[in-house]
């Protein structure tokens, strides 16, 4: 990839593919009506969404009193549940056109929503809206036009013990490939029972692929995607996975990964058996707790030597999207609006100790927090990174790949035999 393809993406572009499976369409359940309208006439808007009991202590629904104070005539009623519960909600409104006016979105649900036509084109809405939408941090876009914006982003970087790194001699984080890989080797090089790295690849969560494997494709500004196709033998792909062949083969990846999940292979961390990982900051709370004596920093994924550009973090969002059913769009594009503000936007992020979809937006925590400093300070200096928010089955391709990712591993095939497999696995898909 050239450099001027490495520049902060401002929206992660995906062509569009088939509807829902039949299952999904199929499933059954109540869903909210589509809108409603108050007793004193004001506009009633239904907002269904998992963050409100995340964030506990009536936060959210503060904002929705501030919102419905700066917004006279227009009333949010918040319809809140579990991550669980919302997705089934949803999916059985997609299914029967009850879908609530502002929906709480995952990218993995964005493809099918927008090709089924149960979630409305924001790029009309922030046109009709003379909407600015210059301080997004990113749009999920499905054939051209924006169906989600990341409302807050909560980010993977690399989490490294200090007390490890320093009895391997190891005086800093690495920055690039060359010096991890050299860091893995002398932590691996300690004996006893502590690895390098941990890298869990099972295939009952597969999520290893996307944060654990093609992070280090993104970190080194690559992609995964070519014109929103698959694009798996690329030198960027190829490139990123020889490497962490090499790393396998050098063994200082912690055993166990084809069975280890996201919560595995924290526990290795937090308990000192490993030097590094690539994790999500939402863990930072939780592994201070469980080990208040582990020192540990936070530093950006290693990009390939001689990389100046951009470099892509992994990243999971709250997203939020406007059901197309919806009788009262202008209203809740207002709410979308005033989400994304400045202000608010910092307000929520600092809520969920997360980093904010306005570019413009400072969480407070990050000026309480050295770790979630630097953290801040390296999303401010990348850009949010994951290819596979708004893919069509996307948990499907990640187990897909880690299948054929894990048999070049064990040896039993060689891994550009597994891009190319996967390759035509996830063409099919598409």
């Amino acid at each position: 990839m050239d450099n001027s393809g490495r520049r902060r993406r401002n929206a992660i572009k995906l062509v569009g593919v088939a509807a829902a499976t039949t299952t999904l369409l199929a499933m059954a359940g109540c869903s909210s009506s589509s809108t409603g309208t108050a007793t004193d006439g004001d506009v009633t808007i239904e907002f269904a969404q998992w963050w409100e009991p995340e964030l506990g202590d009536g936060e959210f629904r503060g904002l929705m009193d501030q919102f419905e104070q700066e917004n006279p005539g227009i009333k949010v009623d918040l319809v809140s549940g579990p991550y669980a519960s919302t997705k089934e909600q949803l999916f059985a409104g997609a299914a029967s056109g009850t879908m609530p006016d502002v929906v709480g979105l995952d990218g993995a649900w964005v493809s099918d929503f927008a090709n089924q036509g149960v979630i409305a084109d924001l790029s009309q809405l922030m046109s009709d809206a003379g909407y600015d939408d210059s301080q997004l941090a990113s749009q999920i876009q499905v054939d051209g036009s924006t169906y989600m914006i990341p409302v807050v982003n909560f980010v993977y970087p690399m989490f490294t013990n200090d007390g490890i790194l320093s009895q391997a001699g190891v005086s800093a984080p690495p920055s690039t490939r060359t010096e991890f890989a050299d860091a893995a080797k002398k932590i691996s090089a300690l004996g006893g029972d502590v690895s390098g790295w941990v890298l869990p690849l099972s295939l009952e969560a597969p999520n290893g692929v996307q944060n654990d494997v093609m992070s280090w494709v993104w970190a080194s500004g690559g992609s995964m995607l070519n014109d929103g196709q698959p694009d798996l033998t690329n030198s960027d792909v190829e490139s990123a996975t020889d490497y962490i062949q090499q790393l396998w083969e050098d063994g200082v990846i912690a055993p166990g990964s084809f069975t280890m999940k996201e919560q595995d292979k924290v526990e290795e961390f937090t308990n000192g058996r490993v030097g590094m990982m690539i994790d999500s900051l939402a863990h930072i709370n939780l592994i201070r707790e469980s080990n208040p004596d582990l020192q540990f920093s936070i530093s950006a994924i290693p990009a390939e030597d001689g990389f100046s550009g951009e470099r892509g973090i992994p990243y999971a969002s709250w997203g939020i999207g406007v059901a197309e059913n919806s009788e009262h769009k202008d209203a809740a594009f207002k709410l979308v609006q005033f989400l994304m503000s400045t202000d608010v936007n910092s307000e929520l992020s600092t809520m969920a100790k997360a980093f904010p979809g306005n570019t413009e937006s400072v969480p407070t925590f990050v000026e309480d927090d050295e770790l979630f400093k630097t953290a801040f300070e390296i999303y401010k200096d990348g850009y949010p990174a994951n290819e596979f928010t708004g893919l069509p089955v996307a948990e499907e391709l990640m187990r897909q790949f880690g299948t054929q990712f894990q048999s070049a591993l064990d040896g039993q095939q060689s891994m550009s035999d597994a891009l190319s497999k996967t390759q035509d696995e996830w063409t099919s898909e598409f």
